[in-house]
């Protein structure tokens, strides 16, 4: 396992997650059996003990001190994975001076800082010192404690109520002690002699006047008065923030209720997408869809408690099926739930150490098509990459693009491209849909384009983004001919479409010169409504890989064989 890897499983084990995989639970309840065992120990020590009963102490003292300072390190040490805001040397250090970053420190550090340089105290004095920094371990079964989790989101929920209030209140006992001081200090000039004195004597009703500053009584009745409502507000300024905290301690309570649902009705949606067989191929493949209508009628759920569970869910989305057909088809709202492989923060990306890489622009906007050009990659054992996140609108799509900060995951996706397909002869094959609701239907179904301009049927354009022609040619009349001969679907070349603009993500990557990037767009009518969709991709895969790199073997993907959930 290399350190990156390893970084990572650490990362998992410090997630503070109790219900995650066994192994990591059980490390979880390792830490949490040494706190308790550092705390009975530091317990045991308060009282009068024999002298072998506190070596034993002492031995212990030393196992845990070791155990913390090596969990404790390498927690710091992948604070970059736990959390990416502590990534390099200033985030580990911004870790360090977190809540429960200071808490580590001063639980383990301390230790070994007065072992190795003691402090110039009394051995007493240093004793407690020690004493008091093993207590603050226990601070650190806080990470654990879901109440505790709970009062600090109650807190933050509420913290610009509290502001509020607290300004209010002092505020208004600021006034009330000016109007102290004009009412008392003829009267009572000892006691309320200036602003200040005045302003002091109403604060320390507030916290039951420790000093005895405000111990002598008041003289004048408008005094009293003032006495009176600065007791009441002595009473709101702890009870409106508590108040406030209690409220929020409710919400947070109701909100991990609603989660739980949340994730039950998450859990249920995703196991509606069982990989079924395929006939036509005979493999175990992830349905492209599944209707919403079916899902309230087996399983129970309102259309609220489907669109609440994919709004918390990457890799679940509600589309149309509508924008799939023509107009001349009169399409009607069909709404359904696709279900897509998320690994990034744009998609996803999975390099298999092929030439050829399966790009997916429009798989956000595009119903189907990511299902299909999945399956595309997995048939031919190629790399994939798909765009599945982001914005909608105004922005789209990553095939067409002005600069890289368009999006805020773009630059990810391009350097993510561009290390795909930076093998030698290596092939970018982007697939695309067409023929929906806002365009036009053609005698053809595959349309392809090689960075040509519309109507020019010749691979001679200096725009052209492919450099092996003979390949080209091969593809070109692969597609057409298996296509046509097995489905009855015709091809064309750069008839209807044109890829010369240098809009195209495929020119903007820094390797373009070196890549052959072709783009085929595809009917709804195919990826989407044929039932030989999945045929259809194997072929296609088939066509690539006979083309590109025939002489590199291909397996049969285990996913492809097993019943299972999903993509995994």
């Amino acid at each position: 396992m290399n350190l990156s890897k390893f970084k990572k499983e650490l990362a998992r084990v410090f997630d503070d997650n109790l219900h995650t995989k066994k192994w990591h639970n059980i490390f979880d309840y390792v830490i949490m059996g040494f706190i308790l065992v550092s705390i009975i120990e530091t317990f045991i020590s308060t009282f009068t003990i024999s002298e072998r009963l506190e070596k034993i102490l002492l031995i212990i003292d030393w196992i845990v001190q070791i155990f913390f300072t090596i969990e404790v390190s390498l927690r710091i040490w992948a604070a970059s994975e736990i959390n990416p805001k502590y990534k390099g040397f200033w985030g580990r250090v911004r870790y360090c001076f977190s809540f429960y970053g200071i808490i580590d420190i001063l639980a383990t550090y301390p230790f070994w800082i007065n072992y190795l340089i003691p402090m110039p105290v009394s051995a007493l004095r240093t004793f407690r010192i020690a004493r008091l920094f093993r207590i603050a371990r226990l601070l650190r079964i806080f990470r654990y404690m879901k109440s505790f989790r709970i009062l600090t989101r109650a807190i933050r929920s509420k913290r610009a109520e509290m502001i509020i209030s607290v300004q209010f209140l002092l505020i208004v006992t600021i006034i009330l002690s000016f109007l102290l001081y004009f009412f008392e200090h003829q009267h009572n000039p000892e006691m309320i002699d200036n602003g200040w004195s005045s302003i002091v004597w109403a604060f320390s009703k507030y916290i039951g006047d420790p000093g005895k500053v405000a111990d002598e009584p008041l003289v004048t009745t408008a005094g009293h008065i003032i006495a009176f409502i600065i007791g009441i507000l002595g009473i709101a300024i702890f009870a409106v923030p508590a108040g406030l905290i209690g409220s929020g301690f409710t919400e947070a309570i109701e909100e991990d209720a609603k989660e739980e649902v949340i994730k039950t009705n998450r859990e249920k949606i995703l196991n509606s997408f069982e990989r079924q067989l395929d006939r036509p191929t005979g493999y175990q493949v992830v349905p492209q869809y599944v209707k919403i209508g079916n899902l309230q009628a087996q399983e129970g759920l309102k259309m609220d408690d489907i669109i609440d569970a994919i709004n918390q869910t990457n890799s679940l989305r509600i589309v149309n099926l509508a924008v799939t057909q023509t107009l001349e088809e009169h399409p009607v709202d069909d709404l359904v739930i696709e279900h897509v492989p998320i690994n990034t923060k744009y998609g996803y990306c999975i390099d298999r150490g092929s030439r050829v890489t399966i790009v997916n622009t429009s798989g956000l906007t595009d119903p189907s098509v990511s299902n299909f050009a999945y399956y595309v990659a997995l048939f031919g054992n190629f790399n994939y990459i798909s765009r599945e996140l982001g914005k909608i609108h105004p922005y789209k799509s990553y095939y067409l693009f002005d600069k890289e900060t368009d999006e805020e995951n773009l630059p990810e996706f391009m350097r993510d491209y561009e290390r795909l397909t930076s093998r030698d002869n290596a092939w970018s094959i982007t697939l695309l849909a067409c023929s929906g609701s806002a365009q036009p239907a053609h005698p053809t179904q595959f349309h392809i384009t090689a960075g040509g301009d519309k109507g020019d049927f010749t691979y001679n354009s200096q725009t052209l983004t492919v450099k092996d022609i003979p390949t080209l040619d091969k593809i070109c009349k692969g597609i057409s001919g298996e296509m046509e001969t097995k489905y009855g679907y015709l091809t064309d070349f750069q008839k209807y479409y044109s890829s010369s603009t240098n809009r195209i993500f495929a020119r903007k990557a820094r390797n373009t010169d070196s890549v052959n990037a072709i783009y085929l767009r595809m009917a709804f009518k195919v990826i989407c409504w044929d039932s030989k969709r999945i045929e259809i991709a194997k072929t296609l895969a088939d066509i690539f890989h006979n083309s590109v790199e025939p002489e590199r073997e291909i397996k049969i993907a285990e996913q492809l064989e097993k019943k299972d959930i999903g993509y995994a």
